[in-house]
């Protein structure tokens, strides 16, 4: 099983964390926009599950993302499974539509920029997101995947050693979707 460790923070603007990043001599990747596409689930409320299901558009890409339930009280770590889909306009488009035609209904959509580092610490792959968020702000989330549940408490702490040394502290837990529906 693939998990994704994750863990969210909210900034007040980007720039002077974007600058202690590349003081680490980080280069930053290509900026992108992400449109995600939320969906309910006919019979099951992902809201009480804490589950997610969306489709994916940056650029011409698409993906399918299906986010389990967190698994832990202090990081939004949590299954994740994600698969490419047919790219450009079309294969976002026909991907809502087997959505539609199964009985799930979109309920919500977040767009963001995002800026993206990856560091290395240790054995894990951390990326590091700068996300301006449309109607929310200004996040910054630090994420790495494993495959083995037995790492996830080292992924974790790598994770929160890495935030300290940004001086992130201001820790969301809610989704980009939760923090908008509740708006």
């Amino acid at each position: 099983m693939r998990y994704e460790v994750e863990q969210k923070y909210r900034v007040v603007g980007n720039t002077k964390i974007a600058r202690q990043i590349e003081d680490l001599g980080i280069l930053p990747q290509a900026k992108v926009t992400q449109s995600d596409a939320y969906y309910a689930h006919p019979n099951r409320d992902f809201a009480k599950t804490d589950e997610a299901l969306r489709i994916r558009r940056v650029d011409d890409r698409n993906c399918i993302t299906y986010k389990g339930p967190k698994i832990d009280a202090k990081s939004k770590t949590r299954q994740e499974i994600e698969l490419s889909i047919e790219k450009g306009a079309l294969g976002a488009r026909l991907g809502d539509e087997l959505w539609q035609a199964l009985g799930f209904r979109q309920v919500g959509e977040v767009v963001k920029t995002r800026q993206v580092y990856y560091l290395t610490r240790g054995k894990y792959e951390i990326e590091i997101a700068i996300d301006c968020v449309e109607h929310l702000g200004d996040f910054v989330e630090l994420e790495t995947l494993t495959e083995n549940s037995s790492e996830l408490e080292s992924a974790r702490e790598a994770i929160t050693e890495l935030a300290e040394e940004l001086g992130l502290r201001t820790i969301e837990r809610r989704s980009y979707l939760e923090l908008l529906l509740e708006k």
